[in-house]
């Protein structure tokens, strides 16, 4: 890896839902979003990060909200949708699309959290702006597709000692 430009300026696009299905599903942990952001930003010129959530009807969720804006990670709220047929939704993918490309005329760096194959057309868009896209994601869980398009990709399973909280039940196993 080379030592990245201290004068780039860096927006972080974080999808939660993604970040923490994969978490959960490879690792039975939860992501740590603070080391997350700091190898996002790796020492360059923070501008602003974004964390794409989803809230319930209990509400119990609040608390983790209010972590990551503590972090200085400004949340994006939705409601999840429940269908009458008992399907639950809450996809925020043309959310992320437009805050990239709406705030990418103010950075040189996008790192967009997510391993979604839904965002390579994302990724050669802000290429094609002269933009640099870092992708973080776990790599089993992450489109090749993606991985190939980013500029760089970051596995966070292969950190996981740094990015991911084990659950005190999963560190009894």
């Amino acid at each position: 890896m080379f030592v990245k430009p201290k004068e780039q300026r860096v927006e972080v696009l974080i999808d939660v839902q993604n970040l923490y299905h994969s978490a959960r599903n490879l690792h039975n942990a939860r992501v740590n979003f603070l080391e997350v952001l700091k190898q996002a930003v790796a020492g360059r010129k923070f501008i602003r990060a974004f964390a794409y959530v989803v809230r319930t009807k209990t509400g119990e969720e609040k608390p983790f909200f209010d972590a990551l804006s503590n972090l200085g990670i400004e949340t994006r709220v939705r409601d999840l949708q429940e269908f009458y047929d008992g399907q639950k939704k809450a996809d925020w993918d043309v959310g992320i699309v437009i805050d990239a490309i709406r705030t990418a005329p103010a950075v040189d760096v996008v790192v967009l959290c997510s391993g979604d194959g839904d965002f390579i057309p994302l990724v050669e868009y802000l290429k094609n702006q002269g933009k640099r896209v870092e992708v973080m994601a776990f790599a089993k869980t992450t489109s090749s597709v993606l991985k190939e398009a980013a500029d760089e990709f970051v596995d966070l399973g292969e950190s996981s000692k740094r990015f991911l909280i084990k659950s005190a039940i999963a560190k009894k196993r």
